[in-house]
């Protein structure tokens, strides 16, 4: 429901498959690292940290995307964003230091291990965004 003189987030056709997508994605991303944390955390910390905070920024994107209002459009900009620079330096740095990373992470490879997905998701979510926020501004 959205807030009284707000008109209401058409999650339709590519936002409703997006807020799927990063749901999907903030379950498996958050389930992952909690279990690599508690059962393996000393093998490789980091890896499983930025799992773990990318679980968290698919949180943040599944919510941003699928909640209506001018906070949850900057959450879901900043969540979109954060994700794609978040692959994009994970992605470089798994690829040239590999033995910093003894096992991947969501984003690891540009997240070759996920169909790279991670990799298009926040170009899809940036796009869908800013089609949004052109469409409300078309409306005004």
């Amino acid at each position: 429901m959205s807030a009284p003189g707000q008109a209401p987030r058409r999650t339709t056709g590519l936002g409703r498959v997006l807020v799927a997508l990063y749901a999907v994605f903030a379950i498996a991303a958050v389930s992952r690292a909690g279990v690599q944390i508690a059962t393996d955390f000393s093998t490789a910390p980091l890896a499983y940290l930025l799992s773990a905070f990318a679980g968290v920024v698919y949180v943040l994107a599944t919510l941003g995307l699928g909640r209506s209002g001018p906070r949850w459009r900057r959450v879901a900009w900043v969540a979109c964003s954060v994700e794609l620079l978040g692959v994009l330096t994970v992605g470089t740095l798994s690829l040239a230091d590999a033995q910093a990373f003894p096992r991947s992470t969501v984003w690891s490879g540009y997240g070759s291990g996920y169909v790279f997905i991670p990799l298009v998701l926040p170009v899809l979510g940036l796009v869908y965004l800013r089609r949004e926020s052109r469409a409300a501004r078309a409306a005004a």
